[in-house]
């Protein structure tokens, strides 16, 4: 047996290798909900760490775990490769196929489980622009697919959003760059695996009625190529609209991407310049919160954070008092950032990932700050969030119970204790009277029992 590589090897070392992995027995397994899969994929839990094995090819094995190697590198979000595990026999002497083994990615679901649960009444567009978004950054990177599907990826909740990891990638191909044939080969295969899945979830009763399948999955292709055109068209302007630049690259920037060079061609003769931008990696928000405060998030996430760190920034410091980022972001950390993850029960801490526990308070407490007119403190919000909000939410840790993969709607009874129970909140907060702000809170109430 020959295993390539690994955090803590000892540990996989003493999994069952000379068995079938269909064969492996249930007390060494962790039940997951997974994607469609073509191999037989276990999870297991070793040392506090979950891992998915797959058996498959050896040299498909080792193509794809080199690929998911260089890609991870490149920044582009994909499922963590530890291991092969070659040359597996039975102990009878039967040769048995490689397994590849890759880290669990924490909080994440496939797309069969966010569509059981339904937690989400606009689902599927943010689906398919988590979809788009990642085959726009594979293509990037010079990688070519071949297998672009909902079964292959794997999604984390991003500020109401949603980010898609790469799951599978047996079949790509990683190049220098890619011709615009080759992208359209993907497209189509993506627009065919698409429709085909929304079928099914239609059939199983799982897709809105509203939500035509074979529409949507066409419309991913307009998702990626507005995405496309944005990152990589060249930009023709006068020679007094140098501001175009700037304001390209903000564009840019928020929608979570950096910028590697400028290029800028003038022709003799030629009254415009034209200027191509060329993109190499997302995650500007990401890096840029980081930098400031050591915190690892999600793009949407992270911008979501920054923007309140600004707003904590011109509360806390005065115009004419002269303090650097670095120290602002510091006492925010502890400030703010720690004491609400602090303030969550801990038999509630893993219902959501840390950074999306944050961002849903920060909302709840626009939420309730509208409502009540004025700004209600962090603390509050805190208090009202976990008590009408998290505690009925279903676990998204890494151990999923499989009873938990229901439709995950709140019932009427959930919904009705949480309209009774946040105005009180608002009272607490010195609040406001009236039917109209009852109204108010229990339309937001509402809001959240509809996910």
């Amino acid at each position: 047996m020959q295993f390539a590589s690994g955090p803590d090897p000892t540990d996989l070392l003493t999994l069952p290798w000379s068995t079938p992995l269909e064969d492996w027995p249930r007390e060494r397994l962790v039940s997951l909900p997974r994607g469609i899969s073509r191999h037989v994929v276990r999870f297991v839990r070793m040392g506090g760490v979950v891992y998915a094995v797959k058996e498959i090819d050896e040299g498909l094995a080792q193509h794809e775990y080199e690929l998911l190697r260089t890609l991870a590198k490149t920044g582009v979000p994909v499922v963590q490769a530890v291991g092969v595990v070659a040359n597996r026999t039975s102990p009878d002497g039967e040769p048995l196929d490689a397994a590849l083994v890759t880290k669990h990615l924490r909080f994440s679901l496939p797309y069969r489980a966010l569509f059981s649960r339904r937690l989400d009444p606009d689902l599927e567009p943010k689906l398919l622009d988590a979809l788009a978004e990642l085959l726009v950054r594979l293509h990037l990177a010079g990688f070519v697919w071949k297998d672009c599907s909902l079964s292959n990826t794997l999604f984390r909740r991003d500020a109401g959003a949603l980010a898609a990891y790469l799951v599978d990638a047996e079949t790509g191909e990683l190049r220098p760059s890619l011709s615009d044939g080759q992208r359209q080969q993907d497209l189509d295969i993506a627009e065919m695996n698409l429709a085909g899945e929304l079928l099914d979830l239609q059939e199983s009763g799982l897709l809105s009625d509203t939500v035509d399948p074979v529409d949507t999955a066409v419309s991913v292709l307009d998702r990626y190529a507005n995405l496309w055109r944005e990152l990589t068209a060249p930009l023709r302007m006068g020679e007094d609209e140098w501001w175009r630049i700037e304001q390209r690259i903000r564009r840019l920037n928020d929608l979570g991407y950096d910028i590697a060079q400028i290029q800028v061609n003038e022709q003799e003769g030629e009254p415009h310049v034209l200027v191509q931008t060329q993109v190499v990696e997302a995650g500007h928000h990401q890096r840029r919160l980081f930098d400031l405060t050591g915190l690892r998030m999600q793009e949407n996430q992270a911008r979501r954070v920054l923007n309140d760190l600004e707003t904590y920034r011109s509360q806390a410091v005065l115009p004419e008092t002269e303090v650097d980022e670095d120290t602002v972001a510091r006492h925010y950390v502890s400030d703010v950032f720690e004491p609400v993850l602090e303030a969550v029960p801990a038999h509630l801490s893993e219902k959501l990932e840390p950074a999306e526990i944050f961002h849903e308070v920060l909302e709840h407490r626009w939420f309730l700050s509208e409502a009540a007119g004025h700004e209600v403190p962090i603390e509050k919000a805190v208090d009202s969030y976990v008590d009408t909000v998290l505690q009925y939410r279903p676990d998204e840790k890494a151990l999923l119970d499989p009873d938990l993969m229901g439709n995950g709607l709140l019932s009427s009874l959930q919904a009705e204790s949480m309209v009774e129970r946040v105005p009180d909140v608002l009272g607490s907060a010195g609040g406001a009277e009236g039917a109209a702000e009852d109204a108010r809170w229990e339309a937001a109430a509402l809001r959240y029992g509809d996910g």
